[in-house]
């Protein structure tokens, strides 16, 4: 497996193809539909809390009414018409028992003022309120419902809801209960009298502010509430969606993969044709030069360096094809327990030539109780001389080769072997050091581009991974890491 470690080359383009985002739309369809049913379910309670208030309150009025159209007839009319033989109420005498008898039924019940309308016309012949006896049809059509022998109830509002607040003045609510004036008669089959109306006044501003301030709790919690369980799905899908979009990019990444998969199939299958076409009168090619070397120096001395030329060219050339054949058919690694240090000190007595040629000073820094593990020997070796290469030639001015081996441990405890080098060369841009190990990627004017991706499909097939870190002008370093097998 292979691993680079910098900063992602397509990451903005990814971000910018992203067609949808989940979480902005749901955060602010969520929060429209959550603030809709919360106002929806603050007004049906309390529209529910209201229309339960009215019916009691009705009904209590209605029984407070009624007791005191019973107590005003038995404790009023007839002993008024007995004594007086007919009831005027604009009498002192008759007004101050009619009130007394009103209030005296009224006292301790929550009525704001008692009102009685004549029978014969809308006019107000009693009120506990002095200043409103005698007006004229101020009973409207609740008054002439109640004259046909209907119990009418109505709910005066001033003011709204929001009186609740500190800062808005306060509103009112009073009912208002209309019911016929009974003259009771002792036989059931003879029609009742409507004598006249009675209106009885309640005072409902403090239980409708409470229902106000109730609806306000109600609304201000559910909205709490809502708001905790937006934030919660809004969580939910955030990680959903990095999920997603997760999976989607790792999709994307192995059918990118899949596809240069494939093109490298077939372009491995075309290199190894042609390449094995092409070994076979390179070795001719070669072999002849040879013959003709050693036939020119007895015929024509002072040309034989020709034959020379062409035996290495073509010895290049091998090369080529060997790279090309290692690149297209990959060897299995043939494993045996070898030891890491020996193979890197063997590495590096190779390429000493090229390091004194260049002016790089190597530096060794091998763990001495790196134990013997199994590895392809002749596979590493060959990664080992590649990566070297490339760090000489990544100093052509001079500088510092450094090879660390070291032992370590990688995710799931695995026991790993660690080979560092590091040179302190021109280092490798970033657009570049995503590409070093694509096949034919080189900026050589001489080279094949396939030394990293060899390396690259050697260190997998040991199970192993390779990192590259680097910086431009200060160097790079390359970390191959092999599972630590020593059974």
């Amino acid at each position: 497996m292979v691993k680079w470690i910098g900063p992602a080359a397509d990451g903005g383009e990814l971000g910018a193809r992203k067609p949808f985002q989940l979480v902005k739309f749901f955060s602010f369809t969520s929060l429209a539909v959550f603030l809709v049913f919360t106002l929806a379910l603050s007004w049906l309670i309390s529209n529910h809390a209201k229309r339960v208030l009215l019916e009691r309150s009705e009904a209590y009025a209605l029984v407070v009414t009624e007791n005191l159209s019973h107590q005003v007839f038995q404790q009023f009319v007839v002993p008024t018409v007995l004594q007086y033989g007919k009831i005027a109420l604009r009498t002192p005498e008759q007004y101050q028992l009619l009130d007394a008898v009103v209030r005296s039924a009224t006292h301790g019940m929550r009525v704001e003022s008692v009102t009685i309308f004549d029978s014969r016309e809308n006019i107000i012949s009693y009120s506990t309120i002095t200043e409103q006896i005698g007006r004229r049809d101020v009973g409207g059509e609740e008054y002439r419902r109640a004259l046909a022998g209907e119990n009418v109830s109505r709910l005066l509002t001033q003011g709204a809801m929001w009186g609740v607040l500190p800062w808005v003045a306060p509103g009112s609510s009073t009912l208002q209960t209309y019911i016929p004036f009974i003259q009771y008669t002792p036989l059931d089959d003879k029609p009742d009298i409507v004598m006249g109306v009675i209106e009885v006044k309640q005072d409902l501003s403090e239980e409708m502010e409470e229902i106000a301030r109730f609806q306000l709790w109600v609304g201000l919690i559910s909205m709490l509430i809502m708001s905790a369980l937006f934030v919660v799905l809004r969580v939910i899908v955030a990680r959903a969606e990095e999920i997603m979009e997760k999976r989607a990019e790792e999709r994307r990444r192995l059918e990118e993969k899949l596809h240069q998969n494939e093109k490298l199939a077939a372009l491995g299958k075309m290199v190894a044709s042609v390449s094995h076409e092409i070994k076979n009168p390179l070795g001719i090619i070669r072999s002849t030069a040879a013959i003709l070397g050693k036939r020119l120096q007895s015929l024509a001395p002072g040309n034989e360096h020709l034959a020379e030329i062409i035996v290495q060219e073509t010895s290049r050339l091998d090369g080529i094809v060997r790279e090309f054949l290692d690149f297209a058919r990959p060897q299995t690694p043939k494993l045996a327990k070898e030891s890491l240090n020996e193979v890197v000190g063997q590495a590096a007595a190779f390429v000493t030539p090229e390091l004194e040629k260049g002016g790089v000073e190597l530096r060794l820094e091998m763990d001495p109780a790196m134990p013997p593990f199994f590895f392809d020997r002749e596979q590493i070796y060959r990664t080992l001389l590649n990566v070297l290469l490339n760090a000489v030639q990544a100093m052509p001015e001079g500088g510092k080769l450094g090879v660390r081996s070291r032992r370590g441990t990688r995710e799931g405890g695995e026991k790993v072997a660690i080979l560092e080098i590091t040179d302190t060369g021109i280092g490798i841009s970033p657009d570049r050091r995503g590409r070093i190990f694509t096949p034919f990627y080189t900026d050589k004017h001489r080279g094949t581009g396939l030394g990293l991706a060899i390396v690259k499909n050697i260190v997998a097939s040991h199970q192993g991974e390779i990192e590259v870190a680097s910086e431009p002008g200060r160097g790079t370093t390359f970390r191959i890491i092999l599972p630590l097998r020593v059974v």
